[in-house]
């Protein structure tokens, strides 16, 4: 009881509903998480073993957070034995115990999407298929799809939906390469990430003695955002929940955005439909934005149909409008931004970078934002680069370990047998893997004897081969008998990867060679973690356990350095920033011009509801008359999602950076600017992108320009002006380019010289 009165009404509820299945809607900023770690604390405070509690994540540090604050509110002992972690790390502590009954060991490995492409692309090479059709990364997405709505490689051969698919896009083999690859991934005695959760899922459907094992096992089963789940993975917490059902999840549909990812929003929308005895809870207090920011992002959702009506509300203060800014141009709009920045810095407004966050929806919305911030000398970060597990030289580290495990391991073979140079060429590496192929033996036994097993390689290469295999030997030979760091720091000695980085003296080698000290640091960090937990020892396997299934979000480095942040709206869900900046609200770039349903409109609508809802203090909402797309240049209009928004809760901005023509409304009447752009022609529907403008036919005649004037632009050089006229109050010209063909260009901004 004690517990409980840290909470507020709507949260004690919704801690206090233990037994049966209970739905928790949290809205933005309403204390999701808190909720979450103070219903394991109430049911470990109320007699429930540690090992009967199920908490599942989308993030290992989410997992880790929430046990930190479990911890905090019971005790260590209390919260040592509960099974807590991502769906993938939990299938795969599950799938190391039940290893034999799906055909593996329990030395499996776990391939990485990098794994997957260069196993695919070996199969596509091997069929003899066009690499430019049969492209790694849109092969890899078929399968995972499939393998997210629980379809193995027959179920996809006997599709006639997947059939249709593949002949309308020529993918006339993507069935027999999802067998060949299932088939060379068992050979390997390895799964993919999607694997882990699919053989769960089969493994508990086929067999009931397993099934019936976990459901005792687990007594109780939390879910955490409830909204980004899968099928395979909705179905999963069904197997598993069965037939006590004391499962209770967690989620918000408004924030439900990643259905590029597998994420199916009907799993939230239709859980009491699943459960008919399922309580529902809401969470509609926002503690994080101020009133205004709430009311802004309730009136975007509510334009959403499909979606679970609630009411978020804030009792913080009043709050600043939205500010919205149109600008000409994209470079206008990231030096626009920057200038903002610099402003509030200057005027002390904040008091270091770390306070604002720049939201985009691709991330090629970087540049222009970058060019502009490094012109200030304004610090910034960007979410979304090389994450540390797959730079170069930690992969091939980390494939000596995969190997000394898993010596079946053929992606970490492929990539460790030649680095550092031994003399194996690929020549050499193709004739292993088709004889391993005919001759059903792995690669690494064909390596340990070539000329027993009939390699066709000269004497040299036998005994480069015969070198190999007995280092591979000493290594496996040390992993039995030292924990995961002196392991890992004998392998880099001893392989002479460390060796190789320390010689290259470049600024790239010394960047290598501080790469893999961190990989040691790391390493040495798990062990003492692990011994501060009371395991002794530590092998090699655990290390390759956890890093296996890092997510993008778990490898951000914490920098405390003060810097703007730049990411794209996907990557700020679970953020939060005093001021946010959001850019590009356009229309084909926010909504994307590849959203034409209604239900992909929604998400869109619900991703900007996200980005909105990062900001604490103020938001700020921008977009560009003009942008530099996909090699050309091309005229925006604003974002129909900024229709939806209330204009009572926002303000147009005048932008001091750009100078437009004077002719235009745009910055005529700023303060009635946000009414015109509700009122802008709009008879499309949420799956229709506005209509084009009429343009008017009167030709332009105070111009220095007309028809068949030879003129020079600095980008698109030489061409013949067609014709000049006015559009929406703009003044345009169409010029017939010798290098690029037509363009529309603004007349203002085009800087042409006539020839």
């Amino acid at each position: 009881m004690e517990l409980l009165q840290d909470l507020n009404p709507s949260q004690r509820a919704a801690v206090a509903c233990i037994e049966g299945p209970s739905l928790i809607i949290a809205g933005a900023g309403s204390g999701k998480t808190r909720v979450l770690t103070y219903k394991v604390a109430y049911l470990l405070s109320q007699g429930v073993q540690a090992n009967r509690i199920l908490c599942l994540t989308f993030t290992n540090k989410a997992a880790r957070e929430m046990k930190e604050r479990i911890i905090q509110l019971v005790s260590p002992e209390a919260a040592h034995y509960l099974w807590m972690g991502t769906f993938h790390s939990i299938a795969a502590r599950i799938l190391r115990q039940e290893a034999e009954h799906i055909g593996y060991t329990r030395d499996y490995s776990i391939y990485d999407t990098t794994d997957s492409k260069s196993l695919i692309k070996a199969i596509c090479k091997e069929m003899g298929l066009d690499e430019k059709i049969y492209k790694p990364n849109v092969v890899l997405g078929r399968i995972s799809d499939a393998k997210s709505r629980l379809e193995t490689a027959e179920d996809y051969a006997l599709s006639q939906r997947h059939s249709r698919e593949d002949r309308n896009d020529r993918l006339y083999d993507m069935a027999a390469i999802y067998r060949a690859y299932e088939a060379r991934l068992r050979s390997a005695n390895a799964m993919d990430f999607d694997d882990l959760l699919l053989q769960l899922c089969l493994l508990l459907q086929r067999d009931a003695e397993v099934r019936s094992f976990y459901q005792q096992a687990f007594e109780y089963i939390l879910v955490d955002e409830y909204q980004d789940t899968n099928q395979v993975q909705s179905q999963l917490v069904q197997l598993l929940a069965a037939p006590q059902n004391n499962v209770s999840v967690v989620g918000d549909d408004a924030q439900s955005i990643y259905s590029f990812r597998g994420a199916d929003i009907r799993n939230i929308l239709s859980f009491r439909q699943i459960y008919p005895t399922a309580q529902l809870f809401k969470l509609e207090r926002n503690y994080r934005s101020t009133q205004t920011i709430v009311n802004a992002a309730n009136s975007l959702i509510h334009h959403n149909v499909n979606q679970i009506e609630k009411q978020v509300y804030s009792e913080n203060e009043q709050g600043d409008r939205l500010r919205l800014t149109a600008y000409m141009s994209d470079r206008d709009e990231a030096a626009g931004v920057a200038e903002q920045i610099k402003s509030l810095r200057l005027n002390h407004t904040i008091t270091d970078y770390n306070s604002l966050a720049v939201l985009y929806r691709t991330n090629a919305q970087s540049r222009q934002l970058e060019n502009e911030l490094r012109k200030l000398n304004i610090p910034y970060r960007i979410y979304g680069g090389t994450s540390f597990y797959q730079r170069k030289e930690i992969k091939d580290a980390i494939g000596y370990f995969r190997l000394a495990v898993n010596p079946k391991d053929t992606e970490a073979l492929n990539r460790i047998i030649n680095f550092p140079a031994r003399g194996i060429g690929d020549t050499t590496l193709r004739r292993i893997s088709e004889l391993s192929l005919s001759a059903q033996v792995s690669p690494m036994e064909i390596i340990a004897d070539p000329a027993g097993q009939g390699l066709d390689v000269n004497r040299g290469i036998q005994s480069k081969l015969l070198d190999f295999s007995r280092l591979m030997k000493e290594i496996q030979e040390a992993m039995d008998t030292q924990d995961a760091y002196t392991f890992a720091e004998f392998v880099l000695r001893r392989s002479g990867v460390m060796t190789a980085a320390a010689m290259d003296i470049t600024p790239e080698g010394m960047d290598r060679k501080e790469n893999l000290d961190e990989l040691l640091s790391g390493i040495h960090e798990f062990v003492a973690q692990r011994q501060q937990e009371g395991i002794d020892f530590t092998p090699i396997q655990d290390f390759l356990a956890e890093v296996s299934l890092l997510t993008d979000q778990d490898e951000h480095i914490e920098d405390y350095t003060a810097r703007v942040t730049l990411m794209t709206v996907h990557a700020a869900k679970g953020l939060e920033f005093p001021y946010v900046f959001i850019v590009g609200l356009e229309e084909n770039l926010f909504p994307s011009q590849f959203s034409t349903s209604e239900s992909e409109v929604e998400e869109e609508r619900r991703l900007l509801y996200v980005a909105i809802t990062r900001a604490m203090q103020h938001c700020s909402l921008t977009y560009a008359r003009q942008r530099f797309r996909n090699g050309q240049i091309n005229f925006s209009s604003p974002s129909r999602f900024l229709r939806d928004i209330d204009p009572a809760y926002v303000n147009f901005n005048r932008p001091t950076n750009p100078q437009p023509s004077t002719s235009s409304p745009m910055w005529s009447k700023p303060a009635s600017r946000f009414t015109s752009i509700s009122s802008l022609k709009s008879t499309s529907t949420i799956s229709e992108c506005p209509q084009a403008p009429a343009r008017s036919e009167a030709p332009l005649q105070d111009t220095p320009f007309k028809g068949g004037d030879i003129v020079s632009h600095r980008v698109f050089g030489r061409g013949v002006v067609q014709q000049v006229y006015r559009e929406n109050d703009n003044d345009k010209i169409d010029i017939l380019f010798d290098a690029v063909g037509k363009k529309t260009l603004l007349l203002t901004y085009a800087k042409l010289e006539k020839v």
